[in-house]
């Protein structure tokens, strides 16, 4: 685990509002149609995408915001089904988890016991960057899990 302040960088934005239990509908299909606009809009993706969650508490009913992003390189454009945003700077704890993604709970569990143990204040949002993504073999993915910090 390390401190990290990330850069800003330009996105295709996709933002729901949802819960814990509803986020398996969203895995998959909407990065490939991220994917799919950024090639329409000849936008040139520069990072894995990212899942950016604000209000997440880690209780089922709570409702939180979800940003689902990827990270692209190219000017301004207009998108009829995704926002281009900036996305900024993020001051946050690092790590990386190699695994399934059933395992982010305890990878979280982990992260928050060294934030407590450093004396950091959460921010209230985090991110996961999908380095790898293997929908067949889960032991395969690489997450990057950011846990904002004051």
């Amino acid at each position: 685990m390390n401190n990290k302040y990330t850069k800003p960088f330009s996105a295709l934005v996709f933002t729901t509002q949802t819960t814990l239990p509803q986020l398996g509908t969203l895995v998959g299909h909407v990065a490939q149609d991220l994917y799919r606009e950024a090639a329409a809009l000849n936008l040139l993706p520069t990072g894995p995408i990212h899942w950016n969650y604000v209000g997440l508490d880690g209780k089922p009913d709570t409702v939180f915001t979800l940003d689902i992003v990827l990270p692209v390189q190219g000017k301004e454009v207009t998108s009829d089904r995704f926002a281009f945003q900036t996305i900024l700077p993020f001051k946050c704890v690092s790590l990386v988890h190699e695994g399934p993604w059933e395992e982010l709970p305890q990878v979280y569990g982990n992260a928050m016991s060294f934030i407590h143990s450093q004396g950091l204040q959460l921010s209230g949002a985090n991110r996961e960057l999908y380095v790898m993504m293997d929908f067949e073999n889960g032991a395969n993915n690489v997450t990057e899990v950011q846990i904002g910090v004051l």
